[in-house]
């Protein structure tokens, strides 16, 4: 480093190092306790078809669902997590996918509003369980957006889904009302519907996530490559089993026991991927994000 001879009346500077350490991917990682929101599969069914996971020539079986439910909800518990639930209601089946109810972030909750009639009534239980529970600065959507299934929160933005669900017109909303960059991203592929299908938040801290790059539009592959250019890629296989349908604590990760490729991927960056069967809530389209909204402090 090159030093100059201040003059008596100078500060001596040093000139800024343009070298900085690497990350190491692979350093031991801290899981921060969470707070989720869930909802048993008490009415669970499905009886009509929103996209291209849901058949309801096939039974759901609901004992094994409210099985495999309480098994991700106790895996949550165990880890040192809280989880507070909303009381299932019969008309409403796919309440189970509480993700999609709201989002919230820094305490502050924006309700939901769906594209199906079939799921509208979901918006206002979510909103009245906030209401019950002491939330304050509660926004009722003018646009449509499906909650946590189209919107994910990093440490530098609110990335944003849209082109099967979520209105673009929602991004600007959820900006104004959080006052947090949101960051565009057109889903390309139906299978994809949803954000939380086709990316994974792994470190809410940083910037780390994990995604599908063929279930985004050209353009949103590019600007995920830029903004994230460490990201666990998944596979056209780990994608199909809705492995990036997944909840990150920081360190734990629940996925989907099918997602193989990934568990190898996550423990190279020092994450501790745990398989979760969530398979008949699958028949519905979702996994473990569907069934976990976060309540962020």
């Amino acid at each position: 480093m090159r030093r100059v001879q201040p003059k008596s009346s100078e500060v001596v500077r040093e000139e800024p190092s343009l070298l900085s350490e690497p990350r190491d991917l692979r350093a031991p990682r801290v899981a921060r306790p969470r707070r989720y929101l869930m909802c048993p599969p008490a009415h669970f069914k499905v009886t009509y078809s929103i996209n291209p996971w849901m058949d309801p020539a096939k039974p759901v079986d609901l004992p094994l669902a409210l099985a495999q439910w309480e098994d991700l909800r106790d895996r949550y518990r165990a880890l040192g997590h809280t989880v507070e639930l909303l009381d299932p209601r019969p008309d409403l089946p796919d309440m189970v996918f509480a993700a999609n109810g709201a989002t919230v972030i820094d305490g502050r909750v924006l309700g939901a509003r769906f594209a199906h009639p079939e799921r509208e009534a979901e918006a206002e239980a979510h909103l009245e369980w906030f209401r019950a529970h002491g939330f304050t600065e509660i926004h009722e959507p003018a646009h449509i957006n499906e909650g946590e299934g189209d919107f994910a929160v990093t440490a530098s933005y609110v990335l944003a889904g849209r082109g099967f669900r979520s209105s673009p017109l929602s991004h600007d909303e959820a900006q104004e009302f959080f006052g947090r960059p949101v960051i565009g991203l057109d889903l390309v592929d139906p299978r994809y519907y949803h954000l939380d299908t086709a990316l994974c938040v792994l470190d809410d801290s940083a910037d780390e996530i994990m995604y599908y790059p063929d279930a985004f539009s050209p353009g949103s592959r590019a600007v995920l490559a830029r903004l994230f250019p460490d990201a666990v890629i998944a596979s056209p296989e780990d994608a199909a089993a809705l492995g990036l349908n997944a909840v990150s604590d920081g360190r734990h990760v629940l996925l989907p026991q099918g997602a193989l490729g990934l568990f190898s991927a996550l423990r190279e960056r020092g994450f501790e991927p745990i398989g979760m069967d969530l398979g008949e809530l699958l028949k519905g389209g979702g996994s473990v994000k569907c069934c976990t909204q976060e309540l962020r402090p």
